[in-house]
């Protein structure tokens, strides 16, 4: 039979100073940070290994590093953290009157675009209700969703929902942004192998909406030239603005009114309405406030309808 961690071997204090020692590299700093003596701190990181049944550290003398089975440690220790910190805030809520906490996660498009008025108006309806709102890449979100991290996902339809219920949220209509002095600026529709002949801003690595557009650039046996990688729409704007390539963005999170130095260009491809889906888990009882929220939501996208034209 597989050796099982005896919980009460292992503490809270213990994984707070293994998370110090291997964020600072040594024993003796990550027992200054957690206000224990070094020879207490030793015992409990010796305590752990046995509990654990493998090393977790290599030590040597110019300090610590993590084993691999200490990398996984680590993981776990700070994931367990992260839900202390979060058993303690929502219980906080409960202490203060706040009857009701709901953890949601947002693509980068629907928190932009959508989601702001919904969540304006939801709060002042439920003033008792706490929204968390985290935006993430819509494959962390549907993962968080499947491990309880998140209540309520919203997420690109390209992304894995097995474990899932979904609906339909919104419809995300994609265009082309470019600037005025750009060759393709007084086109009104092109297609998207067209695009492919010129340089591209894009979003970081991980975004539903890179991957999206990668694989169209592979069914047209073409190269997606990225000249520029950001964090944001507004940072791609600004870089689509200074003429250093084009990009593809969902129209919903364009500035109105455009600025004159921007040209926006119907995407003549099938894929460029994609949508957005409202995930929650199959195997988790849902509390009130989380299902108040997500009718809310629902309700939301039946009452606003995305135009047929970008701008």
């Amino acid at each position: 039979m597989d050796r099982l961690i005896n919980p009460a071997r292992v503490d809270f204090v213990t994984l707070r100073l293994f998370c110090a020692v291997a964020q600072s590299g040594s024993i003796t700093k990550g027992a200054q940070a957690c206000s224990l003596a070094l020879s207490a701190a030793s015992r409990r990181l010796a305590d752990f290994e046995s509990a654990s049944g493998t090393r977790l550290l290599e030590r040597s003398a110019q300090g610590v590093s993590l084993t691999p089975a200490g990398h996984v440690a680590l993981q776990h220790a700070v994931r367990l953290f992260q839900g202390f910190e979060q058993l303690s805030s929502e219980l906080g809520d409960y202490s203060r009157g706040v009857r009701g906490h709901v953890r949601l996660w947002a693509n980068m498009s629907s928190l932009t675009a959508y989601l702001p008025a919904c969540l304006s108006a939801f709060m002042e309806e439920q003033p008792d209700i706490r929204v968390e709102v985290e935006e993430q890449l819509s494959g962390d979100i549907t993962r968080a969703l499947v491990e309880g991290l998140a209540d309520i996902g919203i997420f690109a339809d390209n992304t894995p929902t097995h474990g899932l219920s979904v609906e339909p949220f919104r419809e995300d209509l994609l265009v082309v942004l470019c600037s005025r002095k750009h060759a393709l600026a007084r086109r009104k529709r092109v297609f998207f192998a067209e695009c492919l002949d010129h340089e591209f801003v894009g979003l970081n690595r991980g975004s539903s909406l890179l991957e999206l557009t990668s694989r169209a650039a592979q069914l047209a046996a073409k190269a997606m030239k990225l000249r520029v990688q950001v964090r944001s729409f507004d940072a791609m704007c600004q870089m689509i603005e200074a003429n250093l390539g084009i990009g593809v963005l969902p129209a919903g999170v364009l500035k109105r009114p455009l600025p004159k130095s921007l040209a926006v260009i119907e995407l003549n491809e099938p894929w460029a309405r994609r949508h957005l889906l409202l995930g929650t888990s199959t195997g988790r009882e849902h509390s009130a406030a989380a299902s108040l929220l997500r009718t809310r939501l629902l309700e939301s996208a039946r009452e606003t309808s995305l135009p047929a034209r970008p701008i």
